[in-house]
């Protein structure tokens, strides 16, 4: 492979890590790509693919102790595979910014140690986006490492859509409405834009970025006016297995009267509710459409999805005053056509109508071409949005927007 100077692109989960290289010569084009799924669990898999999408290495049951691990079995295959690793900068998904971050920024000893104190933010991201970080700073001393934050597209809401209602002294301390999925909305606002050109852009809009994790934007001129996350990675939409919103009650109830401890309430909410916590089954949609016709606790799982998808559209599109482009993306909006149309189902008062056709094939356009609302079903591309924000951001000293 060639040793044209590229972009890496680095995603820490908590137990995985994604991968991408880009090519600078080749228009950003990825390059390889691969995964590392199972760190810490001593079964790890280990992926790669070529640039049209062939694997060219695969291993399983392989122990990667931590993200370093991980991490160093791909700086192997990248000095393995590419003649002259000339790398421009790279490139980390970082979840949350904290209220100060609106772009990209160089990781230096000051960043790493403000990213230390907004853990709690996000504690079940910002952790091993931070020893991503740290490990590609040790592989990699010379090359320039950017930090992309999901939270600085929606650095721009609405100051009514800041507010938690909480005392102002809070929110001075940074308790406040921040967004998610940043770098989804991002790539989705561009993709629309290159498809339809930017007249597009003044139509209302909502985005649904439904996976594991899970979060609606409503975005006018290429910005976000309201979204369904807030404060922490818990808000809006029941995800795999965070809860989504809930009544304040009932922390106060689970803290009082049922004794759960801070350590206890975090795992409850991150790690054990939304579609696993409902279903007792999985926290996976795929599985979970897989068994729904004989175990009526996953259905009552994905019945809940849908009902709670209804309603926050419903309530972006009042944000926007009327909606004309509704969106899913993700790896459930993008790749689950029965979902899309149960959610959609009941939405007709919107104008929104799905044709069971163009639903069913993979096709952006899903709606009737007569419809009042255009509803789409696109794959987002978050590592090309990092890549292209690295690319700016070290040649021009700036992030890249949309």
């Amino acid at each position: 492979m060639s040793g044209a100077q590229s972009i890496l692109v680095i995603n820490c989960g908590s137990s995985s890590l994604k991968f991408a290289v880009f090519g600078l010569s080749e228009g950003l084009r990825r390059l390889m790509s691969g995964s590392v799924d199972g760190i810490g669990a001593g079964a790890g898999k280990f992926r790669a693919f070529d640039a049209q999408g062939r694997m060219i290495e695969q291993s399983e049951k392989r122990s990667f102790s931590n993200h370093s691990a991980a991490i160093e079995r791909v700086d192997h295959l990248l000095r393995q595979r590419l003649e002259r690793l000339d790398l421009l900068g790279i490139g980390h998904r970082v979840v949350h910014g904290g209220p100060d971050c609106d772009c990209p920024q160089r990781v230096d000893d000051a960043l790493l140690q403000r990213l230390q104190d907004f853990i709690p933010l996000a504690p079940l991201h910002l952790p091993h986006n931070v020893a991503g970080i740290s490990a590609m700073r040790s592989h990699f001393p010379d090359v320039p490492q950017i930090a992309c934050f999901d939270t600085a597209f929606h650095y721009r809401l609405p100051p009514v859509a800041r507010h938690t209602g909480l005392p102002r002294a809070y929110e001075a301390e940074g308790v406040r409405r921040y967004g998610f999925h940043g770098l989804s909305y991002e790539f989705i606002v561009e993709d629309v834009v290159r498809r339809h050109g930017s007249g597009a852009l003044g139509e209302r809009m909502i985005v649904a970025h439904l996976g594991n994790g899970v979060s609606m934007a409503a975005i006018r001129n290429g910005r976000s006016v309201e979204t369904t996350m807030g404060f922490s990675t818990l808000g809006g939409m029941p995800m795999g297995t965070r809860s989504g919103d809930l009544d304040p009650g009932t922390l106060l109830y689970l803290a009082g009267p049922r004794g759960l401890s801070p350590q206890a309430l975090e795992e409850l909410l991150y790690r054990g509710s939304g579609l696993l916590g409902i279903s007792g089954v999985s926290g996976d949609m795929r599985e979970l459409l897989a068994c729904r016709k004989d175990t009526p606790e996953a259905e009552a799982a994905i019945a809940f999805f849908c009902h709670r998808a209804r309603l926050f559209i419903g309530a972006l599109s009042a944000a926007l005053g009327g909606l004309d482009r509704l969106i899913f993306t993700g790896g459930i909006g993008a790749n689950a056509p029965a979902v899309r149309a149960w959610i959609c189902d009941g939405l007709a008062y919107l104008g929104i109508e799905v044709d069971p056709r163009r639903n069913s094939e993979p096709e952006p356009s899903i709606s009737p071409a007569e419809a009042a609302v255009r509803v789409e079903a696109v794959k987002t591309d978050e590592e090309l949005m990092i890549a292209k924000h690295v690319q700016h951001t070290v040649a021009g000293g700036q992030g890249h927007h949309g």
